[in-house]
């Protein structure tokens, strides 16, 4: 059986394009698409496989990727997947849409409905032509896989489409770290507005508690100046650095609405409490006062009684580690052979 794997474009290494490159690890002998990718993320994270890409390659400005919006159907359906049996897009934008053969099966991990589309309102006229595009490419998808039940519900409402749910894999340590007696509170995550990390920040002024934010994206100059001197910005950092911090961190703080969420996963695989906004994926992953705890406004003293909350409780690490390994590789691997078993 032939088999390809697509993602939407590789400029960033977040939680999807880790589950992106799980996927091409479970089928190592699978042909890799993607529009287009940064050539510093692809020789970092995937340095000997072969990825094929559109047109969209050559163009110059691949960093500034909302710039490709009106050319990105065009790249998907300008892809050729004629000679596979089994193609899996592993999308949030727009790779759901490729064109297969009748007797091709197309699973889509869906790891939301393209959010730029559905949850804004402006331009409103613009962004209608692609929400048709994107409505009708959904019924060129066999089988949806929904990353958690919130995702589900979107797939459902927008694309009128059943779906299943897996979640994302998560990495679980497999050997102990160096434990650390300073305390001090941890943020994985890209710098993105939506993101939410200005909450924390302005929290951490206002309590003198000590702050690392682990992530790079275009709020890091903002967010630095806001900070006080008890939080420090570390940028990006490589996975065994990250690990490090997991491990001699005292809690995690998770404050966006995020469809599902891997880094408080991940800090809950190191044994360590989690705080975050009650809404979305985190309902799913974080058990109330077992695992963490949450706040339920997005709203600077709303997040800082929450922390004042999460440090007066003792709670056990090794119920959070055992909580976080059901969301491990290999039961991922094991629920995705099974969904594609099922249409071969």
């Amino acid at each position: 059986m032939k088999i390809a794997i697509i993602h939407d474009y590789l400029v960033c290494f977040g939680g999807a394009e880790k589950t992106f490159k799980t996927l091409t690890e479970i089928f190592p002998q699978a042909k890799v698409f993607t529009l287009f990718y940064d050539k510093e993320i692809k020789n970092e994270f995937f340095p000997n496989k072969e990825i094929k890409t559109s047109f969209l390659q050559k163009f110059p400005f691949k960093k500034k990727y909302k710039w490709l919006l009106p050319f990105l159907p065009i790249a998907v359906e300008s892809l050729d997947f004629r000679d596979f049996d089994l193609v899996i897009s592993s999308c949030f934008s727009f790779s759901k849409g490729i064109i297969t053969r009748v007797n091709t099966k197309h699973i889509c991990y869906c790891y939301s409905p393209t959010r730029y589309l559905w949850d804004q309102n402006l331009f409103k006229s613009i962004l209608h032509f692609f929400r048709i595009w994107d409505r009708h490419a959904s019924e060129r998808v066999d089988e949806f896989i929904a990353i958690s039940k919130t995702v589900q519900k979107r797939i459902k409402k927008y694309y009128k489409k059943e779906s299943i749910v897996i979640y994302p894999p998560v990495e679980i340590p497999r050997y102990k770290f160096n434990y650390s007696d300073k305390e001090f509170f941890l943020i994985v995550s890209r710098l993105k507005k939506y993101k939410r990390i200005d909450l924390a920040v302005e929290a951490f002024n206002k309590l003198g508690l000590d702050l690392k934010i682990i992530g790079s994206g275009p709020e890091f100059k903002k967010l630095k100046k806001k900070a006080k001197k008890n939080i420090e910005f570390l940028g990006s950092q490589p996975d065994n650095i990250v690990k490090e911090y997991y491990a001699k961190c005292s809690g995690f703080i998770f404050p966006s609405e995020d469809d599902f969420g891997i880094a408080p996963v991940e800090a809950m695989s190191y044994g360590k409490p989690v705080l975050a906004f009650r809404k979305g994926g985190a309902l799913e992953t974080i058990i109330e006062g077992k695992t963490g705890e949450f706040f339920d406004f997005q709203n600077t003293a709303v997040l800082a009684d929450g922390i004042r909350r999460i440090r007066e409780k003792k709670y056990d690490p090794k119920f959070i580690m055992n909580h976080a390994k059901k969301f491990n590789r290999e039961r991922f691997e094991r629920e995705i052979k099974k969904v594609i078993e099922k249409n071969i």
